[in-house]
């Protein structure tokens, strides 16, 4: 978070408008991003910290094929709509800001803080495996996925959380 008052992610103006249309893609911008915050110009928009930020990509990356724990599932009533009518939607478009699908104090799992070259060596080695191997666990929301769904998810993913960044 912020040391000032935490940022309403959902009235953010000025964000980075994002479509990766690949893994390689999406390291890429991350990489920059890391070169950028190196370099001390870049301008966070929002309450997480750039490592921190892919590190939450990076363990959700990981989910994929370890499962989420427990306290990472929707309630059934936001689940069953979720599959049915909004799984494409999820797939195609990029998520929505301000969202907090979770019952827990962060809205989401996998918020612990890390320095980016950290988090950038554990997101690459997550996402190779997401790409080499399908995953079998299904997704919390959105139930079982196919190997292109899961990437196209971790994609959406990515662009909603990266977005928050600007290289100066």
């Amino acid at each position: 978070m912020n040391a000032e008052q935490p940022v309403n992610t959902g009235k953010v103006t000025g964000r980075r408008l994002l479509k990766f249309a690949t893994i390689d893609e999406m390291i890429r911008d991350a990489e920059q991003l890391g070169a950028a915050e190196a370099a001390g110009t870049l301008k966070r928009l929002g309450n997480w910290t750039l490592g921190q930020t892919i590190n939450h990509m990076a363990t959700w990356a990981y989910y994929a094929h370890d499962g989420v724990p427990a306290s990472g599932h929707p309630p059934w009533f936001v689940r069953l709509p979720a599959r049915w009518f909004f799984k494409r939607y999820f797939l195609s478009r990029t998520m929505m800001p301000g969202l907090r699908p979770l019952r827990t104090p962060e809205g989401t799992l996998a918020v612990e803080v890390m320095p980016a070259p950290e988090a950038l060596a554990k997101l690459k080695a997550g996402t190779a495996r997401l790409v080499a191997t399908a995953p079998t666990k299904p997704n919390p929301l959105l139930g079982p996925l196919t190997h292109q769904e899961w990437i196209a998810l971790h994609l959406r993913h990515a662009e909603l959380h990266l977005s928050f960044f600007v290289p100066q």
